[in-house]
């Protein structure tokens, strides 16, 4: 009996060590590596979690649009919801831009993620409950406001990724700085403003991130895909405005003055022989365009002058200097032909946005992760213009697209972003949180066994 007792205490003892739970690894952050939950698996689950909390804050930013220089409103929804966080939070950069900082338990490369906040003047014309029925003042005029180029979006997601990496500060490998920039689209009429302006006020200083990253929506790709590319992937994008100036006369004798207005149809024609003639097509694309063309007052009067507003977009910083040239010359000697004269004022707005190709060939396996190989692709280079093109200047910058258009759809019949019509599948949105999460953890476990070259 004795032996038999003995036994069954040996028994219930194995018994207890086998059927007892499992320890919660997760919690014990003295465990090795080997026995830790899988973090990449971990920023998933976290994700599914706050899915529906990144899609009514969207809903909440998107009913509640505000122009560049002015998002008061979206900042402090940011603002709070940082903070709740734990996280170091500095308000009023750039006027209402919000910086995060979450430090991590480990020593490591700081990253910088980034998304923009403002609205456009658009009045929305999407049959959603939470459309914009703002509206508000641009340049002197009453305008709709919408978030037609999916900023509301970027926001939101910035928030959740926010959300998961706080949650996971004891496993990373550095620091994470948020930056929630204002006026991306282009501050107010004589304010400064958007990443220039973040800059300047020292965004990227204490801590200086080794790297940066952001998204974009895009109706031009469906749900569930990435789009990325390397090297040169927007357009610089200039704001070109050109004065003629000629002699006012009757339009039934046009010997007696100088006709600008025929001046001004030459110096169209003339700028687009620097495309076609000019400039080494084979190097990079670059389009000039003129968009609008104002002058005279009656149809029998030839005026004193013409104005004409357009737009210079490139790839390349050197052609970008030879083709301003180009433009000056061409204009000044056309008018100058007729015995006119043209003034030119280009106003630099954009930079190339170029994606670091270091980083980016970092960055490609954890698109592939997140979004499945079929479903990350190199996509092409785009005319946009986006001012994520400053914080690249100033340290290595990886941006790419998500789609955000229903399966099934045709994406070249989808409303293009910046129209009234531009719809979000925020079944999307997830993609974009699980993206840059993943993207984040991965370059911090990157930076010490491969640094950028």
């Amino acid at each position: 009996m004795k032996r038999l007792m003995k036994m069954l205490a040996i028994l219930t003892i194995l018994a207890g060590l086998f059927l007892r739970e499992p320890p919660v690894l997760a919690e014990d952050h003295s465990l090795p590596a080997s026995m830790k939950s899988n973090l990449a698996t971990e920023i998933d689950q976290r994700a599914a979690i706050v899915e529906s909390k990144v899609i009514a804050w969207r809903r909440d930013i998107h009913q509640n649009p505000e122009l560049g220089n002015r998002e008061v409103r979206t900042a402090k929804l940011v603002a709070d919801h940082l903070r709740s966080l734990g996280l170091e939070v500095q308000t009023g950069v750039a006027h209402t831009g919000v910086v995060g900082l979450l430090r991590g338990e480990k020593p490591g490369p700081v990253v910088a993620l980034r998304a923009d906040m403002d609205a456009l003047p658009v009045a929305e014309e999407v049959n959603i409950p939470f459309a914009s029925k703002v509206k508000s003042t641009y340049n002197g005029q009453e305008v709709g406001v919408m978030h037609a180029c999916g900023h509301d979006t970027h926001t939101a997601i910035l928030m959740g990724v926010a959300e998961i990496l706080s949650g996971l500060k004891p496993q990373l490998q550095g620091s994470v700085k948020f930056i929630f920039q204002p006026a991306e689209e282009g501050p107010p009429t004589g304010e400064e403003g958007g990443a220039a302006l973040m800059i300047k006020q020292g965004v990227l200083e204490n801590p200086k991130p080794d790297a940066i990253f952001g998204l974009h929506v895009t109706s031009s790709i469906e749900t569930g895909k990435i789009a990325y590319r390397s090297g040169p992937l927007l357009a610089s994008g200039d704001m070109l405005h050109l004065g003629v100036r000629g002699q006012q006369t009757h339009g039934a004798a046009p010997w007696r003055g100088i006709d600008p207005i025929v001046v001004a149809s030459q110096i169209v024609l003339g700028l687009q022989t620097i495309e076609s003639r000019q400039v080494d097509v084979t190097k990079e694309p670059s389009i000039i365009t003129i968009g609008s063309i104002h002058g005279g007052v009656r149809f029998n009067i030839i005026p004193d002058s013409v104005e004409m507003d357009g737009t210079i977009r490139t790839y390349d910083e050197e052609m970008r200097s030879d083709i301003h040239q180009r433009i000056k010359t061409t204009a000044e000697m056309i008018a100058k032909s007729a015995g006119a004269s043209a003034e030119v004022k280009i106003d630099k707005m954009y930079s190339v946005t170029i994606n670091h190709a270091g980083l980016t060939e970092q960055a490609v396996p954890t698109l592939i992760k997140a979004a499945g190989g079929e479903n990350a692709n190199v996509g092409p280079k785009l005319t946009a213009s986006e001012d994520f093109s400053e914080y690249q200047k100033k340290i290595p910058g990886f941006f790419f697209f998500i789609g955000v258009t229903p399966k099934g759809t045709d994406v070249s019949k989808a409303a293009s972003n910046h129209s009234p019509r531009f719809f979000v599948d925020e079944s999307g949105l997830l993609l974009g949180v699980r993206s840059l999460a993943h993207l984040t953890v991965d370059y911090m476990a990157m930076k010490e066994t491969k640094p950028l070259p």
